[in-house]
């Protein structure tokens, strides 16, 4: 899925917000499609955050719920999304960003809560001291200073860091890898990762063991072994 706004940075006008909508519901209704991959046109933004000029036309106060889809608040999203931050994520673009599972940047992505420099607010940040330490998302929420694509990986916001001409194509190799895996594994994975920032140890366990016993009951769970022993790839049914 691609925000098509090169010329505007890829801003999030209502038009864009539309199509995020649209292309996450498709996505998560889409039974074949395994991984979303979020990226940007063009290699100057991946999303420069909201529109100033529609916020400013509209006197924009507080957004509404529903203004963007933000992966896992307000729309259940169950398979893996990969961000693939082709050049400055600030803002509603570091949201964006911060949402997805997995982030692959090019080497000269930048990522910042640039809120503070417009009086604007971010309360979609709150899972940031979950991801990175809580000094290092105070500096980036009270300074709204942007962090380059090492830092960023340094402080855990980023897994990879790549050439800017190998972006696309290191990003498709790790969905594709991920979807070569087994789909209940993967979402079973992708659940249980995140039991910590909602639960103690002791219930994350509790909940874990529940999302994962259907798993070992499916018939993916036989597969898996008999593919090995028989030295063939398996033939995942996803259930």
């Amino acid at each position: 899925m691609t925000i098509d706004r090169p010329d505007a940075r890829n801003a999030l006008s209502r038009d864009v917000r539309d199509g995020l909508w649209e292309g996450t519901r498709a996505f998560v209704d889409d039974d074949s499609a395994a991984v979303l991959v979020l990226t940007g046109a063009g290699d100057k933004a991946f999303c420069a955050g909201g529109d100033l000029k529609e916020m400013a036309q509209t006197s924009l106060e507080v957004p509404p719920p529903d203004f963007l889809p933000q992966f896992g608040r307000n729309i259940d999203v169950g398979k893996p999304t990969i961000a693939a931050v082709n050049g400055v994520a600030y803002a509603g673009g570091f949201l964006l960003a911060q949402q997805c599972d997995l982030v692959v940047a090019a080497e000269h992505a930048r990522f910042a809560v640039s809120e503070v420099k417009v009086g604007r607010g971010s309360p979609w940040a709150a899972p940031l001291s979950w991801l990175v330490p809580p000094r290092v998302a105070l500096e980036i929420l009270l300074t709204g200073d942007p962090l380059d694509a090492a830092r960023a990986r340094e402080v855990g916001l980023v897994n990879h860091v790549v050439p800017a001409a190998e972006l696309r194509e290191r990003t498709q190799a790790l969905a594709a890898g991920i979807a070569a895996n087994a789909p209940l594994s993967v979402a079973a994975g992708k659940r249980t990762a995140y039991l910590s920032a909602h639960h103690d140890l002791a219930e994350a366990y509790e909940v874990a063991e529940e999302i994962w016993a259907p798993v070992y009951r499916s018939a993916d769970a036989q597969e898996g072994p008999a593919a090995f022993r028989d030295k063939r790839a398996p033939v995942w049914k996803g259930r």
